[in-house]
Formats: C-alpha cells, structure tokens, sequence
C-alpha cells in the first residue's frame, strides 16, 4: 500500500518504518525542515534500540522516505496517519488542565482534506480523547468532497521496546465504523498478526477510551503498589515479598507491580490527566485516578525526603550522584521523569549533582542546563560523592563493582530508588541503603 504518516516523531516514526518494513510504500511528513534532513540523511532525532537500523535498510530499499510536503505525499496515498504531538491543554503558559490539545490533529485533518485526490482512509494514530474522530471527520468534509473514512488506530507502544510491540502486538485496536475501512485496516495490518494475536474492531469511540483506559489502568498498579510501599516502610513488611505474593495470583500477574520513584514519560501522566479531564466533563469525579496522580507525585518526592531524614534539611556542601536519568531504561525519553523531581528537590536544599545516564545525557542537558554536572563513565559520578541516587534502573547498573564505588565515595551510602540491590547484601558490603517499601 501507499502510505503516508503526518508527524515524525515518535509515534510516526516507528509506525512508518514497521509499515515499510513490510513492503509498504511510506512517506513520513514533518514540519520540521531539520529533522526531515536528518532523517533523510539517516540520522535519528530518537533513541530507541533498533530504529536507526531498520530507518536505514528501508530507506536504502527505497520504501521509506522523508518529506514537509504533506499535500505531495497524501495525494498519493491509500492511507494517512495522524500521528502528530497531544500535549495538555495550555502547557505552554503553566497550565495543566488535563485535556489534550488537538490543534495540531485538527491542522492535520484540514490539510489532509485540502490535499485528497480520491478515496483515503484517515487514520487517528496519536493519542487523542472521545470524539475527536468526528472533529477529524468534519475538519476533512469541509475541505474536500473526496470521498474518505476517519479510523481510530491508537497505539500501544512501550518506550526501549517499541519495535516489538509494533511489529508484534499483543492486539491491535481498530475503530471504525466503515466496511471500506475495516477491510483497508485488516490488510495493513494482516503481516503482523500472524501468530493469531487479535485485530480487535470496535467502533471510534471504543478505541479512542481503550488506550486511555488502558495507560490509567498501568498507572494505577504502579501507584497502588507504591502505597503499598509506604505501607510496608511503616508496618515493617518487605514490599518485595508482598509483591511476589500479590503476582502468583493469575487473577493479577506481576506485570506494573515494581514499587519505585514513580511512572513517568509521554503517556501515563498525561493520559491519566486526559482522562480525568473528560470524565470531569460528562460530570463524573474519578476519584481513584486523581489518587492514583496524587500518589505518583510524592513518589517523585520520595528519595529527597529519604535523604533529607539522613542527612539533615540543610545539604548544602553535600555532593550528590545520580544514576539514570531517563524515565525508564531504554529510552532518551525525560518527559515527566522523576529524575527532574529528585535533583530539582535536590538542588533546591543545596546540594551539587553530578549525573550519568547511558543515552539521556544530552536530553537531560536541555531539561536541567548548567546546574548539574554530567559525566560520561557511571563511576566518574562517584568520586567524593556523599551518596548515589539510582533512579533509573538500566542493566549497567543492576551488578557494578561496589568495593570500587565504596572506595570512590565519601559516604558509602545509596538511595535505591528502584529497588535494584539487595539490602542484606549491601549492609553486608557496608553500605547504608536506603530503598522503597523493604525492610
């Protein structure tokens, strides 16, 4: 199929490339005239592992492609992908609101229709709230009499992991109420499901809840077990244990079930506050997820008041390391990551930060600026370190060589914000651990 995808970045880039990979013709549109020439050149403005290659190869094979000229590539396309930025309402002036943004889906949906030459289907791939299939199905009517359906594809990508899901989903959530659309869809979307995992059809509305649903529903497992953390820190339980225990039940399973600093990222919290928000507007109150937002927020507060109990209020003179910077491992990703809270908090009570993390290094430069001292070897953080902070729970980080630490530091002593390390071990290699919900 000829394919065009509206919007580079994350979302689009990755869903281009698995579509060219198999055998489809795509070209990806941006804005963005600087990144289209990375990308053409073969350079990705992303990490995530496997992606350069497979841009790379398809390019070289002539089925992927680069372009801003959006009304070029739709013209020539069977189907469109919307797949452009959702952020919060107002984030830019400070606001929070919770609803997501659609100015730039609609902008997308009023060139599209300017830019039909016959019959497309439109896909809706960014996240977006109830309804806005029918905004995207309107915005497109007044601008062409083409004929075209608007479908709901939402992703369900994870961040170090993307690839996989793409290219073997769990499911795949199609809403769309067109016989044209559905067969259109059922096609693309054949090579990857052929291990009989389900295409799963549904009507717009449907689709555009179930990934909200699903991101809060991820949300609120971590969030509980984080309180269940805080519970066990006070009744003297190993959170560990009562996590082994909760995840043999089949009824629950392990999965989202690791207490930590906190979710962070491009969908949970935004996703959570979106759906909060449009609930809100049918006046429903959804009292479990605003507890599941407010959790998530003294989490990312957590090791500072660990730190602060050790130390004192006052850590000015105090020099502090940071491992992992990144939301999650795998990812350059720092949008909403708890690393920002930790060394903000930290800076704050006047501290000095010296950080590493394997690829964010350059992300987290952009967020944090001057103020944090950033190295390139995980140990160069430790020197004369009063303590380390893990925050983000890389492989690299999970077996280090912890007399050579011990002999770096000042203090021997670790915030284990994930949970990676053994208690028992580390007092017994003479470190002061401090970690979430274990004894």
């Amino acid at each position: 199929m000829r394919i065009s995808v509206i919007g580079a970045g994350y979302v689009g880039l990755v869903a281009g490339t698995c579509f060219a990979d198999s055998g489809n013709d795509v070209v990806c549109v941006d804005i963005d005239h600087q990144k289209v020439d990375a990308l053409n050149a073969g350079r990705i403005p992303i990490y995530e592992p496997g992606l350069e290659d497979l841009v790379k190869k398809n390019a070289r094979e002539q089925r992927l492609s680069f372009t801003t000229d959006l009304a070029e590539a739709v013209g020539r396309s069977q189907v469109v992908f919307i797949a452009v930025g959702t952020p919060p309402l107002d984030a830019a002036r400070g606001e929070r609101t919770g609803e997501a943004d659609l100015q730039y889906v609609l902008a997308a949906a009023r060139d599209i229709g300017r830019a039909l030459t016959g019959y497309t289907v439109v896909v809706d791939k960014s996240t977006v709230p109830v309804g806005t299939a029918d905004l995207v199905r309107e915005a497109i009517a007044k601008e062409t009499k083409h004929p075209f359906d608007v479908v709901s594809n939402p992703e369900f990508l994870k961040e170090g992991a993307a690839l996989d899901d793409f290219l073997k989903p769990d499911r795949v959530v199609i809403g769309t109420e067109s016989d044209s659309a559905r067969a259109v869809m059922a096609e693309l979307y054949g090579p990857f499901v052929r291990t009989e995992n389900p295409i799963i059809f549904m009507d717009t509305r449907s689709a555009e809840l179930t990934k909200y649903a699903a991101n809060a529903m991820l949300a609120t497992r971590i969030s509980f077990m984080n309180d269940m953390a805080a519970l066990c820190e006070k009744v003297g339980a190993d959170v560990d244990l009562v996590r082994k225990g909760m995840g043999a039940d089949k009824r629950i399973g392990y999965p989202f079930l690791f207490p930590g600093v906190g979710y962070g990222g491009s969908c949970f919290p935004k996703d959570v506050k979106a759906l909060v928000a449009t609930a809100r507007e049918h006046g429903i109150e959804f009292d479990l997820l605003r507890a599941v937002e407010r959790t998530n927020e003294r989490q990312k507060k957590l090791l500072v008041a660990k730190a602060v109990k050790h130390f004192g209020g006052d850590l000015s003179g105090k020099t502090f390391a940071v491992w992992g910077l990144a939301f999650k491992p795998k990812t350059d990703d720092m949008r909403e990551a708890p690393s920002v809270e930790v060394i903000e908090g930290l800076l704050g009570k006047g501290a000095a930060i010296r950080a590493f993390d394997p690829v964010a290094q350059e992300t987290a430069r952009r967020v944090l600026n001057d103020r944090v001292t950033f190295v390139e070897r995980p140990y160069d953080a430790l020197s004369g370190a009063d303590a380390l902070f893990v925050v983000t729970e890389w492989n690299e980080f999970r077996h280090p060589d912890f007399e050579r630490m011990k002999a770096l530091m000042k203090s021997p002593v670790v915030f284990d914000g994930r949970n990676i390390y053994s208690p028992v071990k580390m007092k017994e290699l003479g470190f002061t651990c401090f970690s979430v919900g274990r004894k």
